[in-house]
């Protein structure tokens, strides 16, 4: 029987049991329709099926073929409900989502039964304690940090731990206000992402750290190019204590961000200053500058705009050349922006290729070492705050970010999951099922500012002392003490080695320091 002769009886077969159907109605009255209801609705999908063109399952496969493609719909949530352990989800797995929660809710945190991790594995990390207590007596009280160089006239003192950078657009109004409630209960920044300053931000007084991106949301002029005027009025907000220039993110380095245009909702274009319902693009390279110089001269730019508060500049590390140009280019200008922040290749919360967000970008750890130990060779180390981003969720992590260089720690998606994330990777769809990632008036309503505010400051209060406990226990008296020697890494089964002895600090040869005049 050819496929043409199948394809006939099937249709023929089809309006026969309607037919059927029609007359079982009619006969034994309206009782019966609760049988034939769904039978027509089967029915009419199978006419659907053999009709399409697209989809080959569904026309080889009538009714039953739909099922494959609602199982690949709800396949992450199976996954991650039912089938993955509680160390092996991705990308972030249950056991430190479980954690998150438990602290932000301010529940029992502690684990019974031993550790899930594989401790011969290679990878596997771990600080060693002290057998006999300390002389020193353990900070009680998680240490701040002071952001602002020689040429800074408005220092920020930091908490060791902030919100990274997450749009208003990328998030909900909603997910704002809780994370910068949050921010002000817990005296700690929010970083605004590339989206813009929105109203949002600024309502229930939280520190800001205002970042600029290649498209200079926020203080943009209308072909795109960099405002000074509306720069200026948005910098000089008492809200503003620090501002960030993207070169690029962990999630897509050299790729430049991208807004669906569901999401750019009217509102959203105008903290923009862009047209709504528009896909946004930023361009994968800042239009200002277009070199190591070039970009210190915008550093010093902006702090002047911005009458002297800290400038710094947020990067994907791309490798060595470039980092050694920029720190030459730093002694030949004298000009030093105030901080920098490392962005990881595993980091972010924004949608991006499978290429880019998978294989390009130097990790977190990777960058941090390189960047920290050619500030230190060059010797102008003592002149900029280090900042890391890329997914840090527990004290430990922060713990061993510290110990490779870093001064301030960021945390994105863990600061989503204590805002009520629950991981249903729909970020880009604009369809985020809790609220967070979206802008669905009907989904953002059902996020509560008011409880998930209170979830942000208990989950970066108690991610806090975590790190101070885990100090106290290796014999230190603050996080600042952490230093390589006391991180270790299994190499092998019978191998290890210490963060010192595995990140090794390059040489280089110091440049003539003739500082030019310019800007």
């Amino acid at each position: 029987m050819n496929k043409q002769m199948k394809k006939y009886l099937s249709i023929h077969g089809i309006l026969i049991v309607l037919l059927l159907a029609f007359t079982m109605a009619v006969w034994y009255g309206l009782l019966s329709l609760v049988l034939v209801i769904p039978l027509l609705l089967v029915l009419g999908v199978a006419l659907l099926d053999l009709s399409q063109k697209k989809h080959a399952v569904r026309r080889n496969f009538p009714v039953i073929g739909n099922f494959r493609y609602i199982f690949e719909a709800i396949r992450p949530e199976i996954m991650q409900y039912f089938i993955e352990s509680d160390i092996d989800g991705a990308p972030i797995n249950r056991m430190f989502r479980s954690l998150v929660y438990q602290r932000a809710k301010n529940q029992l945190d502690t684990s019974p039964f031993g550790t899930k991790m594989d401790v011969y594995k290679i990878g596997y990390e771990w600080m060693n304690h002290v057998t006999f207590s300390s002389l020193a007596e353990p900070s009680l009280v998680p240490p701040t940090v002071c952001v602002g160089g020689r040429d800074c006239l408005q220092p920020y003192l930091s908490s060791l731990l902030n919100i990274s950078a997450m749009s208003f657009g990328a998030l909900s109004k909603n997910a704002v206000l809780a994370m910068n409630k949050g921010a002000k209960l817990g005296s700690f920044a929010q970083n605004t992402g590339e989206g813009g300053i929105s109203d949002y931000h600024l309502e229930h007084g939280g520190d800001l750290i205002w970042q600029i991106g290649t498209g200079y949301f926020g203080c943009r002029k209308k072909d795109g190019s960099f405002c000074e005027t509306t720069f200026r009025s948005s910098a000089l907000l008492p809200a503003v204590k620090m501002i960030e220039i993207k070169l690029s993110q962990g999630a897509k380095p050299g790729h430049g961000g991208m807004l669906p245009a569901l999401k750019n909702t009217p509102e959203v274009a105008r903290y923009r200053h862009v047209e709504p319902f528009k896909a946004i693009h930023s361009p994968a390279f800042h239009s200002e500058f277009a070199d190591a110089a070039g970009l210190l001269y915008f550093v010093q730019r902006l702090r002047r705009l911005s009458d002297g508060k800290p400038v710094g500049f947020k990067f994907c590390v791309s490798g060595e050349a470039d980092v050694r140009l920029l720190c030459e280019e730093m002694i030949r200008t004298g000009i030093y922006q105030d901080f920098i922040t490392v962005d990881g290749g595993e980091g972010g919360t924004g949608a991006a290729p499978v290429e880019f967000s998978n294989s390009l970008g130097m990790p977190l750890r990777d960058g941090l070492a390189l960047v920290n130990d050619l500030l230190e060779a060059y010797g102008i180390r003592k002149e900029i705050r280090l900042m890391a981003s890329g997914k840090l969720i527990t004290g430990f992590h922060m713990a061993r970010i510290l110990a490779l260089g870093a001064d301030v720690c960021y945390a994105a998606r863990a600061m989503m999951l204590a805002t009520g994330c629950i991981q249903a990777l729909r970020c880009n769809t604009n369809s985020c099922p809790v609220g967070v990632a979206t802008q669905q008036e009907r989904l953002v309503n059902g996020l509560d500012v008011a409880d998930k505010s209170v979830r942000v400051a208990t989950f970066h209060e108690k991610t806090l002392q975590s790190l101070l406990d885990l100090t106290a226990a290796a014999g230190l008296q603050s996080p600042m003490d952490i230093e390589r020697r006391h991180i270790h890494r299994r190499i092998s089964t019978t191998q290890v080695k210490t963060y010192a002895q595995i990140y090794i600090a390059p040489a280089v040869q110091m440049p003539e320091r003739k500082p030019l005049i310019g800007g």
